[in-house]
């Protein structure tokens, strides 16, 4: 029988997947941060709480259309977690991508605290 932290992790994945923000939402932390593989250095561009994680995916002009995330494996490394994942789908340019990443969560009260996502460079 799948543990809460797999469920918690389905349910993560296929909120993303959906790009449904609301259900993403119910499963981080009111103080979530989320630590994108883009922008400035060193930590890239951070979002930090849910009205944050709203606005990123409200605005259409950063969004990956037709994201399809794949291959998604959750590993336990004491108490830090990390996904593997494939990507798919057309940039904000309108190009076809076709990405491998890795994110390093931390969870706390049974939800993910932190999510700091990396990618292979298209």
């Amino acid at each position: 029988m799948p543990d809460a932290i797999d469920d918690l992790f389905r349910r993560f994945g296929k909120a993303f997947n959906k790009a449904d923000v609301e259900e993403i939402a119910a499963c981080v932390t009111d103080d979530f941060e989320w630590r994108l593989n883009s922008g400035g250095q060193p930590a890239g561009r951070v979002l930090k709480g849910k009205e944050a994680l709203r606005a990123h995916f409200a605005d259409k002009s950063r969004a990956h259309r037709e994201a399809r995330f794949s291959e998604a494996r959750i590993h336990r490394a004491g108490d830090k977690l990390f996904g593997t994942f494939r990507v798919t789908g057309i940039d904000h340019a309108g190009q076809p991508f076709d990405r491998y990443g890795i994110d390093l969560y931390e969870l706390r009260d049974g939800k993910i605290a932190l999510k700091d996502s990396y990618m292979k460079a298209g």
